[in-house]
């Protein structure tokens, strides 16, 4: 029995080429095109905060939380995949060896993947809620 798998190769193959650079997106876009990779892994309660008047360092928090270190991890990894899959890298990763929060920056946008204990103990939802 013979089996095809390029029809699903080519298909991911073309949702990559048809999807647009985030080189040149704004940091509201970049910021809710993140939410979306979070929330297609399932992260749990994602926000998109506005800080820019609260903070000099970004003009959006995108708050997820991840229901384990090993989905933290996981949610980390695929929004690093799929922003760089679409021509913009993140400058800097922190917490790759922490088991409960990793932080990601974009420079405009800082997403923040937490466990719910390290969540609710920084509460930055409360310190720069909108």
């Amino acid at each position: 029995m013979e089996m095809e798998f390029t029809d699903k190769n080519s298909s991911v193959e073309n949702e990559i080429e048809n999807m647009s650079s985030l080189a040149s997106a704004t940091a509201k876009e970049l910021a809710e095109e993140i939410a979306k990779i979070l929330d297609s892994k399932k992260g749990r309660d994602i926000k998109v905060l506005h800080v820019e008047d609260k903070t000099v360092i970004a003009e959006y928090f995108v708050l997820c939380t991840g229901t384990s270190n090993t989905h933290i991890k996981a949610l980390a990894g695929e929004v690093e995949y799929k922003t760089e899959q679409r021509e913009l890298s993140p400058y800097g990763v922190e917490g790759r060896d922490n088991n409960s929060w990793i932080i990601l920056d974009y420079s405009h946008v800082i997403v923040h993947i937490f466990s719910r204990e390290a969540r609710d103990f920084y509460n930055l939802d409360k310190l720069y809620e909108d």
